[in-house]
């Protein structure tokens, strides 16, 4: 059984290596962020992949929404693009209330129950 995307079954069970809350750093465009969604893969248009990961990265493998540290923006990045941020130094956001009630130990806890 495939889903909407045909993605099937075997490509679903995709583990990710981050999660809601952890701090990141992108391995390319050395920018900080915290993730705040993880889709077990691809999860965008074919157009959007064709004009935005130039890299082309694998679409079956998770990526993640990050907020990014010090900007307004938020960007959807493939796992191989991540790392762990070490600084575990808190992400300057305007929308990080929107997602995480609180900061503790360098990781961001959200206040709603996850899925």
């Amino acid at each position: 059984m495939c889903d909407k995307k045909g993605v099937g079954p075997e490509v679903m069970k995709t583990e990710s290596r981050f999660f809601v809350g952890q701090l990141v750093h992108h391995r390319r465009f050395d920018y900080r962020g915290v993730i705040v969604d993880v889709d077990a893969v691809f999860g965008l248009s074919e157009r959007w992949y064709e004009e935005m990961a130039t890299s082309r990265p694998p679409k079956d493998r998770p990526w993640y929404k990050v907020l990014v540290h010090n900007g307004t923006h938020q960007t959807y990045v493939a796992e191989r693009n991540l790392e762990p941020d070490e600084s575990l130094d808190s992400i300057n956001h305007p929308e990080i209330e929107d997602y995480f009630q609180r900061f503790i130990d360098g990781r961001y806890l959200s206040a709603r129950r996850a899925n």
